[in-house]
């Protein structure tokens, strides 16, 4: 009997461990891989945030747990039996209250996930991307012996650095194995390309291929980093997500001048500007303590929005729709996020709430930009004479800055205002306008007995104001009221005939000392020319620059005023405004600028303030906490976004295919662990250091891989998803154009400067408010590299536009590739390409004088490889056939070589030939 019960008792105890060892294995359900998916595909589209039917919605934790418009929570955490989701979604087709109401049902594994949620807590959870990074373990590679260190296997050889240790672990799930190493005249080209966007040089490729040491790849990587064609390479990446462009955009199109922020692009790329600084300048650089030159020139990225100066627009309009695309230009650049949907609506599948849009928006919305013609502010650029002349005012500011008993202009007010002319206030906020009007649309302008008011006004210390006018108007008589329109005068102008209402001088007139906030009324007398225009473009008032009562003082005023008046040279940058130009930020009720709801102030979405989503500062009021929010340690996108984007420009595609969308609709990264790696590796061990990323990136041996395809990996890996063998793409179309110049000896390698205009076919631009040409430049400028040329986002370059570069009217995160006939027209038939392949052929034909040995050298010159016998055949054909054409017909060799007067039939058929090859699927694609 005691036998049977030991026997008893160790059964039950074998029964408890069992069921006890079964739990802990129990299968726990991921709320982000499992569950969020299933709501996202069923069930956000009714109840997320754009809606939330019968008060029900999936897209916030707390959302689940409130009753619904039924009276229940749509959720009971611990039990899925009581959960009124779950008894709607189990109720019979054709039942009224079935969900999903009018999809497909979900499937018996859809609603197991869901049941076991539930009834393992519905536990909730961030969509990875949210969470903070960390550094993930190196996984282990080789066999048995070669993890301990004993011997090497296939593995252990292959893998160059970390990254390799990622793949390999991808592969092996995948049951497939690396690639070989690409040849070496394949790798120098890849490498080239990809660093510096030009194909090496002959020099290079020789000293690579005659290079035997062990670190020969390495010290090709460093030389190529360390060229300046690096920085122009990446910077012209850069200009897509900056949205840049020589032109301001919609109908009218006029010209910007803001080739400096591209300029200073190259510059922060060459000298490895670490990326947190990188994004600070740009988003932030006025605001850094004593802001440079340069730190000004950065902030030009947010002020290459496009700004509308047709006559007959709403500035404010058009403000907000800049300020819009700020906001969703650093979500879609610097955080993979495609916020921009909530400015109408909370976001129908990430945690974003409406309001959130807004409190973002707040960090942009005190910008002293207000879609003014002269695209104020600006950094202004004096020359030698303006230049004397604030040397003199400043000499006199500093001898008499000490004055008793006077509130007075310091130097640095002074070197702020001439250096940016701000802050002062746009005449367009001048209302209750009588025989007065916005000329065009733009500035402010009256007639006689004319008035107009301008509010909220601080006169206190202030007794000077500078206004910006114009007029052909005679002995006019203009006057500023104090509070009411018939009210104290403060102070008046005999308006100066200057030429034109539009033809402004800077006029500074004492004013009457007072206190407070006041409303202003400007008056005019005009009775000699009272159909006249007299236009104030801007006005300001300030203090009086120190020593009024000394000799001299209105001769130095008068310089103030002539320093100011000058057209000098300048760019557009970023200045908030404070004070009385700060700007209330509200909600807009769905997205309508013109509906204004609650008031907001500066923040940041909450997924980004818990534990896991990065430390939120307690209080930010400014770009500047923004972009260090935006680059601490804990913030998780920055980094993650960074390298996807390098990572996509290297291989074709981002470790998350969807570069724009790290969001919970994006593609799922192949990769994360890798990302994820690389992105602590990014801001820790680098210091956010890009070519030190890239440089880790391209010595791997993932990247290194040839690119050829076998029957196996093509069917186990189409798309190279998980890196099997190395990338195959399309150059873009800076690397289309500049490749050719560089192989046929043309391409320039000038660096910065004004924008220049290459050849392109006629008749692209068609400018009908000022008439403007399409001027080809002269010389060497015709060559320069792809991102110097002219951009019109009316009209782009044509063959960048065929090779699916955006108009940069908005931010382009990724460009989609297409293959359409148009792309070998542009390379068979563009005046550009044609003068390449004239150029190439001419050098070629200098050295050999046979066609085979012509269209080898010419093959080498554009691949570095040797060409088939086939493909020389088929070259060869077309060589003797075009070269009996011309021989037949010298009026077309003329034609095609107009620019030569030493044109032959050989060396037209030879230009035929090349320009061929030029379209060869080898030269316009990276192996």
């Amino acid at each position: 009997m005691k036998s049977k019960w030991i026997l008893t008792g160790l059964a039950a105890i074998v029964l408890l461990s069992s069921f006890s060892f079964l739990g802990v294995f129990e299968h726990r359900v991921n709320f982000n891989d499992e569950v969020k998916p299933i709501l996202n595909k069923h069930c956000m589209a009714c109840h997320g945030g754009v809606k939330k039917a019968g008060g029900v919605s999936f897209l916030f934790e707390q959302d689940m747990y409130q009753p619904a418009k039924s009276g229940r929570p749509p959720v009971v955490a611990g039990d899925a039996d009581d959960s009124e989701m779950m008894r709607r979604i189990l109720l019979p087709e054709g039942h009224e209250d079935k969900m999903p109401k009018d999809g497909p049902p979900l499937t018996k594994e859809e609603v197991e996930v869901l049941t076991q949620w539930i009834d393992q807590g519905a536990k909730w959870g961030n969509h990875w991307a949210y969470n903070r990074i960390e550094r993930p373990e190196l996984p282990a590679i080789g066999g048995f012996w070669a993890r301990l260190g004993l011997t090497d296997d296939d593995e252990t050889r292959w893998a160059k650095n970390e990254i390799d240790r990622f793949v390999l672990e991808k592969l092996r799930e995948q049951h497939l194995k690396p690639a070989p190493e690409a040849d070496r005249a394949t790798l120098i080209r890849r490498v080239s390309l990809d660093l510096t966007g030009l194909p090496p040089t002959e020099a290079q490729v020789r000293q690579f291929l005659n290079d035997t040491s062990p670190n020969a790849y390495e010290t090709l990587v460093d030389s190529l980093l360390a060229s300046p064609a690096y920085g122009e390479r990446w910077a012209g990446t850069w200009l897509d997500l900056a949205r840049y462009a020589d032109t301001k955009g919609y109908e009218r199109d006029p010209g910007r001048n803001i080739w400096r922020y591209r300029d200073w692009l190259i510059k922060a790329y060459n000298e490895d500007k670490p990326y947190d600084r990188f994004i600070t300048e740009q988003l932030a650089g006025d605001l850094l303590p004593d802001a440079t030159d340069d730190n000004l020139v950065a902030t030009g990225f947010h002020r290459n929005t496009m700004t509308n100066d047709e006559g007959g627009t709403q500035d404010e309009e058009f403000r907000v729709a800049a300020v819009i695309d700020r906001v969703n230009t650093t979500w879609d650049v610097f955080q993979g996020t495609s916020f921009g949907c909530v400015q109408c609506h909370s976001h129908p599948y990430d945690p974003f709430r409406h309001e959130d849009y807004y409190k973002y928006m707040a960090f942009f919305n005190n910008s002293r930009d207000e879609d003014v013609t002269s695209e104020t502010p600006t950094l202004r650029f004096y020359k030698s004479e303006d230049s004397l002349r604030i040397v003199k005012v400043e000499r006199w500011i500093q001898q008499y800055a000490r004055s008793k008993g006077q509130n007075t202009m310091g130097v640095g007010e002074f070197r702020q205002f001439v250096r940016i002319m701000e802050p002062k206030v746009n005449s367009h906020d001048f209302d209750q306008h009588v025989n007065a009007s916005l000329l065009d649309a733009k500035y402010f302008g009256m007639q006689d007995n004319g008035s107009a008011r301008w509010q909220n006004v601080t006169l206190t210390g202030m007794s000077r104001l500078l206004i910006a006018v114009g007029t052909n108007a005679e002995n006019a008589l203009l006057e500023v009221h104090q509070d009411s329109v018939r009210g104290k005068v403060l102070t008046s102008l005999a308006v100066p005939k200057t030429g034109g209402a539009g033809r402004d001088t800077v006029v500074i007139l004492p004013v009457q000392p007072d206190t407070g906030k006041h409303t202003l009324y400007w008056t005019l007398k005009s009775p000699k020319t009272p159909k006249e225009w007299v236009q104030i473009k801007w006005a300001v008032f300030q203090p009086s620059l120190p020593g009024s009562d000394q000799p001299g003082f209105a001769e130095i005023e008068k310089e103030y005023a002539q320093i100011l008046t000058g057209n000098v040279e300048n760019t557009p940058i970023m200045y908030d405004g404070h004070g009385d130009l700060a700007r209330q930020t509200y909600v807009f009720v769905r997205g309508n600028w013109t509906v204004k709801g609650d008031k907001v102030q500066p923040d940041v979405p909450g997924v980004f303030k818990g534990k896991n989503g990065g430390k939120g500062q307690s209080k930010m009021t400014d770009r500047l906490d923004l972009a260090r929010w935006m680059t601490s340690r804990d913030h998780p996108l920055t980094a993650r976004v960074a390298v996807n984007r390098l990572w996509e420009q290297l291989f074709g595609t981002g470790i998350v295919e969807t570069v724009e969308d790290f969001g919970s609709q994006g593609i799922p990264p192949t990769h994360q662990t890798l990302l994820d790696w690389l992105s602590v590796e990014l801001m820790e061990t680098q210091q956010w250091s890009i070519k030190k990323l890239l440089k880790k990136i391209v010595l791997s041996a993932t990247y290194r891989q040839s690119s050829a395809v076998t029957p196996e990996k093509l069917e186990k890996d189409p798309y190279n998803k998980w890196l099997s063998r190395g990338a195959r793409v399309r150059l873009t179309a800076e690397q289309v154009r500049d490749q050719m110049l560089a192989v046929s000896g043309l391409l320039s390698r000038k660096m910065y400067g004004k924008s220049v205009m290459p050849l392109q076919p006629d008749n692209i631009w068609l400018s009908p408010y000022d008439g403007a040409k399409w001027q080809l430049s002269a010389g060497e400028d015709r060559y320069r590299r792809a991102l110097y040329i002219y951009w019109k986002r009316t009209a782009p370059y044509p063959s960048m536009v065929t090779f699916d570069a955006p108009s940069r009217e908005f931010c382009q995160v990724r460009r989609i590739r297409t293959n359409t006939p148009l792309q070998a027209l542009v390379t068979l038939n563009d005046p550009v390409y044609l003068e390449v392949a004239h150029c190439f052929s001419e050098n070629i034909a200098a050295r050999y004088h046979e066609p085979q040995q012509q269209i080898r050298e010419a093959y080498r010159r554009l691949t570095y490889q040797t060409i088939s016998p086939k493909r020389l055949q088929v070259l060869t054909k077309l060589y003797q056939q075009s070269l009996a054409q011309y021989r037949k017909d010298p009026l077309a060799v003329k034609k095609l070589l107009a620019y030569d007067g030493s044109a032959t039939p050989e060396l037209a058929a030879l230009t035929v030939t090349t320009n061929a090859m030029l379209n060869l699927d080898e030269v316009v694609t990276k192996q």
